[in-house]
């Protein structure tokens, strides 16, 4: 599986509750937390619902 590294830019204040959960069942809750993931489809839903709020990157 290809991992990607995963990096939140912006807080979740002011956003709804469900974006907020996300964030944290991806490991990240706090600003410039960085997470590395396996890619499968469950992260990529995920990644898809807070992307204006992290930075994704491909780990080689």
């Amino acid at each position: 599986m290809p991992k990607i590294k995963i990096k939140q830019l912006k807080s979740p204040i002011g956003r709804n509750n469900k974006q907020r959960e996300t964030l944290i069942s991806l490991g990240l809750n706090k600003i410039n937390r960085e997470r590395t993931l396996e890619s499968n489809s469950a992260i990529q839903g995920m990644i898809d619902k807070v992307k204006h709020l992290i930075k994704v990157d491909e780990v080689k």
